[in-house]
């Protein structure tokens, strides 16, 4: 190759190594500029966020006092609701409650037209077995009559009736009455009281007799202010009990048998066992008389409850028939 050629081949690669440097230095210089700038954007970008995080902090600072405000509220809305939950809840029982007392009310006229029946049919009864025994009826002597009531014994027991009905409608006039009867007889050998369940009115004396005296008389009749033993409104455990305590062969022994109610199931039921205990001698007297008196307070309106009071007159009639008592039925429980 000449020398020129070669000349001319060595100047065209100086030029292009010099474009090349050229162009690298000059990405340097770019690199080496953005270098230089990148810190200062840093700097803005922290200052951008902590502006906008005043603003959000702002922001939050009014929002707060709007939430508690809302929280307030549906504090009370919920209170509401189970103020609301619990009118329902008691409205619901008191609908539920007249829905029973409806249904007890329809139940209860059927009952009391039951009873309305069942009382008419016992007044029959009564009417037909108040025939016989007047027709049975034996009189005792006159001169040993008080009133109508034998008065020869020389014991004497009282059989009350201490349920709800005696004590609210009937007890003044039960206390006039007992004190009535223990006039009838001035002097007793003993006295005994107990209810109609076979209780003692004084425990000390169970099994045994009170002596009589006006002062054992007069705490018997003021212990009847406050003697409040359970009742079941049936006279026949105590006439049971005490004649079984009390009967001997060799004492009189009358009964008084005050009372309003019998609610036992069957008169001819305790008739009989009342024979068997009350045993009669060979001349058919038996030494224990039974006397009763009827408090009318079933027949007090309303009237519908009645049949235990007609009932309670029936098995007394009979049973101091049988056992030579009297039986006196009261027109008024005030009287």
């Amino acid at each position: 190759m000449s020398r020129r050629r070669r000349r001319e081949m060595e100047g065209i690669g100086l030029s292009f190594l010099d474009a090349i440097f050229c162009g690298f230095g000059a990405i340097l210089l770019l690199f080496v500029i953005a270098r230089g700038a990148e810190p200062q954007l840093v700097v803005r970008d922290a200052e951008t966020l902590r502006a906008e995080l005043k603003v959000l902090e702002e922001e939050r600072a009014e929002l707060d006092p709007r939430l508690r405000m809302l929280q307030a509220e549906f504090d009370a809305r919920q209170a509401e609701i189970g103020s609301a939950e619990r009118l329902v809840a008691r409205y619901q029982d008191e609908l539920t409650s007249i829905e029973g007392r409806q249904r007890a009310a329809s139940d209860t006229a059927a009952v009391q037209n039951r009873i309305r029946d069942q009382l008419a049919l016992a007044q029959q009864q009564l009417s037909e077995e108040m025939k016989r025994l007047l027709a049975q009826r034996r009189e005792a002597p006159p001169e040993r009559l008080v009133g109508g009531i034998p008065v020869d014994s020389e014991y004497i027991i009282f059989i009350i009736d201490t349920s709800g009905s005696m004590q609210s409608m009937a007890w003044p006039l039960m206390r006039r009455k007992v004190e009535e009867t223990l006039r009838l007889y001035p002097e007793v050998k003993g006295i005994q009281v107990m209810n109609d369940e076979g209780g003692f009115m004084f425990s000390q004396y169970a099994g045994k007799w009170i002596p009589d005296s006006p002062a054992r008389r007069r705490a018997i009749v003021e212990r009847l202010q406050s003697w409040r033993p359970f009742s079941n409104s049936s006279p026949v455990e105590g006439i049971e009990a005490a004649i079984r305590v009390y009967y001997r062969s060799d004492r009189k022994i009358s009964l008084y048998v005050f009372g309003d109610e019998f609610t036992g199931t069957s008169i001819d039921d305790v008739v009989r066992r009342v024979d068997r205990l009350n045993r009669a001698d060979a001349a058919g007297n038996r030494r224990v008389r039974i006397h009763g008196v009827g408090f009318p307070t079933m027949f007090a309106p309303p009237a519908q409850s009645s049949y235990t009071g007609v009932r309670f007159a029936t098995l007394m009639r009979e049973l101091a028939q049988r056992n030579g008592g009297t039986f006196l039925g009261l027109n008024s429980a005030q009287q």
